[in-house]
């Protein structure tokens, strides 16, 4: 090692024995980078000089990472993820109506979401969209959404811009089914009488689901799920009670409402957005659009 340079310095290398690790093969490395297999073979023998250590165990089919080589891949990885996540940020930030969209929201806003992206494409047939439904917190800074939309409190994260979308209505629905066998809460007292269908977390943090834990036992419960898709088809089926998106179940002739939406149910929605990227046309063609549908059909 000279000049002051670290052992891990050369990405090269790195990225090379990366996709080693990845294939199992030199050979199959070599066509993913578009190298001859002699430059595989030459960076991965270099690495493991410099590092000191056996990043894999050599055999007749191939390569297989050893412990060292293991976490070296782990680190490769989020470092490529992080490379092409800032690819996506870069690429969003062009000017054209055309390219890749990528929105990120709460499962079960697909009614509220769907509608306006479709709507979008058809007068930018150019435009890529991708929706994608996930509990966890998408890295706006590291491209992996254009557009994020949050559920609770005011998102605080730096370099976001934060605006607010609409107020999310749940409301509490039967099966038409269930309503004729086991009638409906007249009251809150009446639901220690009925069965419930809710989220697999116990500990949900949805407004309603802490409402109806603290007035059921966790036994009431009888259908637990962390799919929203799930949760409706078990209401449907007749399972119990649940609660449901106004947006979506109150236009829908297969449920009876066990009781109305009310105002400690609601829950703020948020658009959240990256600084870089807010101002770029895809976002706020698709912000602006949202924005008037949704609050001419959720108003109030």
């Amino acid at each position: 090692m000279t000049n002051g340079s670290s052992p891990m310095s050369n990405w090269d290398e790195i990225r090379t024995a990366y996709h080693v690790a990845k294939v199992g093969t030199v050979s199959g490395a070599a066509d993913l980078l578009g190298v001859h297999h002699a430059t595989v073979i030459r960076h991965v023998d270099a690495l493991e000089a410099r590092l000191g250590v056996k990043l894999f165990q050599r055999h007749a089919r191939g390569y297989t990472p050893t412990e060292a080589g293991q976490a070296l891949l782990t680190v490769a990885q989020a470092t490529e993820d992080q490379f092409a996540q800032l690819a996506a940020r870069l690429t969003g930030a062009g000017s054209a109506m055309a390219g890749e969209l990528i929105v990120t929201a709460l499962p079960g806003l697909s009614a509220l979401v769907t509608p306006v992206l479709a709507a979008l494409q058809a007068e930018h047939p150019e435009l890529r969209v991708r929706y994608v439904t996930d509990l966890r917190l998408f890295r706006l800074e590291y491209g992996e959404a254009h557009v994020a939309i949050r559920a609770g409190t005011k998102p605080q994260e730096p370099d976001n811009v934060v605006q607010p979308l609409v107020t999310h209505r749940s409301a509490l629905y039967a099966s038409h089914g269930y309503a004729a066998s086991q009638g409906l809460p007249d009251d809150e007292a009446a639901l220690a009488e009925h069965r419930f269908v809710g989220p697999e977390n116990p500990d949900s943090r949805a407004p309603y689901h802490r409402w109806l834990a603290e007035r059921v036992p966790a036994e009431a419960i009888v259908f637990r799920s962390n799919d929203p898709e799930a949760q409706r088809d078990a209401i449907v089926a007749g399972v119990g009670l649940g609660f449901l998106p106004v947006l979506e179940a109150g236009a829908d002739d297969r449920f009876a409402e066990a009781m109305p939406a009310r105002p400690e149910w609601d829950s703020a929605l948020w658009l959240v957005t990256h600084v870089d990227l807010h101002r770029s046309p895809k976002v706020q063609a698709f912000l602006a659009a949202l924005k008037a549908d949704a609050r001419a059909r959720c108003p109030g």
